[in-house]
């Protein structure tokens, strides 16, 4: 599972193995593992550096057992399993709760949000390895393997209705992560923490008086920030058109359109700030696929949830309750 984000903790970049935390002045310790093919890390402020060491610890273990859980990739995970047999006995109740948020979101956006385009993922990586695009016979076939309306999923199995069907939990499963990473970090008593898991979920500060700070990187230039936010009591994921683009310009690219069987044309990222990294990470995907004017519509209709689009020219836009730069 490929790192969707592109959100700089402005804590820095930390590198190390699962389970490791160091302080780094009087009261801010962290700590970081690899997952999801990227390092994840985990930061809380906190006087007792052996508890702070604790609770990274246990936090990690938490975001890797999910990424050990849905990954597309590794053999033994339960997503693996089902797209490979089309059907998965017995599953684990947190891929049960994601393939809920899933079906929430799909319905809740028209089907902008859906995660069985996995097929059509697979069809333009191949095509783009041989410098092509998929020919119009293949990409009908994938298309049509592609309806959240016919994933089936209950305690005892998760089921495709069709043959050839696959799922991808790229969408929500590093935002998933996250929530089970805090929830592990507060098990410990812990109040201010920064969790990156590719997707960011904040709570309490930095230090006093002195909040958690991200950058929010411009998609056309690695080196340069389109924000810089405050973040507090919040959950913040981006998604861009630039971080697995199959064509140099960015027109087809891992987030796609189910209507069209191709990427969305009109935006270049969406950041998006909720109450759950679950579901920042799962509406930046559709609200990309939607554009700004049906995003920004649903997103006035959900409790605390804000969002920054860019289009393909540039053009920054915000809802009215996305903050100003910090």
């Amino acid at each position: 599972m490929k790192r969707r984000t592109f959100i700089a903790s402005a804590v820095g970049t930390v590198a190390g193995v699962a389970g490791c935390a160091w302080p780094t002045d009087d009261a801010l310790h962290r700590g970081a593992a690899l997952a999801f093919g990227t390092t994840i890390s985990i930061s809380v402020a906190h006087p007792d550096a052996a508890l702070a060491a604790r609770a990274i610890a246990d936090g990690l273990r938490a975001a890797r057992e999910i990424d050990h859980l849905m990954s597309i990739y590794h053999p033994g995970s339960q997503v693996h399993r089902l797209n490979r047999d089309g059907v998965l006995a017995h599953p684990d109740r947190r891929l049960l709760a994601v393939l809920e948020q899933a079906a929430e979101l799909s319905r809740l956006t028209g089907g902008a949000f859906d995660v069985t385009v996995q097929p059509l993922w697979r069809l333009y990586s191949q095509a783009a390895a041989r410098g092509a695009l998929p020919a119009q016979a293949e990409l009908l076939r994938a298309r049509a393997l592609v309806d959240w309306q016919r994933l089936s999923f209950d305690a005892e199995r998760v089921r495709f209705g069709r043959p050839g069907m696959a799922l991808t939990l790229n969408g929500l499963a590093q935002g998933y992560a996250a929530d089970q990473a805090l929830a592990a970090v507060q098990a410990h008593g812990i109040r201010d923490a920064l969790l990156d898991t590719g997707e960011f979920v904040a709570r309490g500060q930095k230090a006093r008086d002195r909040p958690w700070i991200l950058g929010v990187r411009d998609p056309r230039d690695d080196g340069a920030l389109a924000a810089v936010l405050y973040a507090q009591g919040c959950s913040v994921a981006t998604s861009g058109d630039y971080e697995c683009s199959f064509t140099p310009d960015h027109r087809h690219h891992h987030i796609f359109d189910p209507a069209l069987g191709d990427s969305p044309a009109e935006l270049a990222s969406v950041t998006v700030l909720a109450p759950t990294g679950m579901l920042a990470d799962g509406l930046s995907t559709a609200f990309m696929v939607m554009g700004w004017e049906r995003a920004r519509a649903l997103a006035a209709q959900m409790p605390a949830v804000d969002l920054m689009a860019i289009d393909k020219r540039g053009r920054q836009r915000r809802s009215a309750g996305f903050p100003a730069d910090a």
